[in-house]
């Protein structure tokens, strides 16, 4: 099901300055711009492919910049759209905001979501996937 087009360009103008705020680490912002294009979506949201990504392009930063909580929220509503399942990313960034809040089991199983998606390619691009990694390892789950 694809979004009308006029609704899809306001989310995708919305999105794509999101971005650049983000790289300009305007966070606040770049957070802001997405959650106006989740809000344009129409009713049910979750059922929109946008969803998905916008809610998991918010956890990022929220990870990034330690509103952990705020992050796990996100990646579960990530995970609820179209596609969040089977996202590797979305998985592996839940599992370090899991753990890094002290749930422990439950970001290791999401870590190992993560790995059976991708392998290990998905920690190999991140600078702190190599101990995320390792944990999977120490518990056996992997070789």
């Amino acid at each position: 099901m694809e979004l009308p087009k006029q609704i899809w360009d306001k989310v995708d103008d919305l999105s794509a300055q999101g971005n650049d705020l983000c790289d300009e680490s305007r966070f606040a912002e770049a957070i802001e711009k997405w959650r106006a294009a989740i809000a344009l979506l129409p009713e049910p949201r979750v059922d929109w492919e946008a969803y998905t990504w916008l809610s998991a392009s918010i956890g990022d930063v929220q990870y990034q910049v330690g509103q952990l909580d705020a992050a796990r929220h996100s990646f579960y509503d990530a995970l609820n759209g179209p596609g969040g399942q089977e996202n590797p990313f979305v998985h592996y960034r839940l599992g370090q905001s899991l753990i890094r809040l002290g749930e422990d089991e439950r970001g290791i199983q999401s870590l190992l979501k993560a790995y059976m998606l991708d392998g290990e390619k998905i920690f190999s691009a991140d600078s702190e996937g190599a101990r995320y990694l390792k944990k999977l390892r120490d518990r056996k789950l992997i070789d």
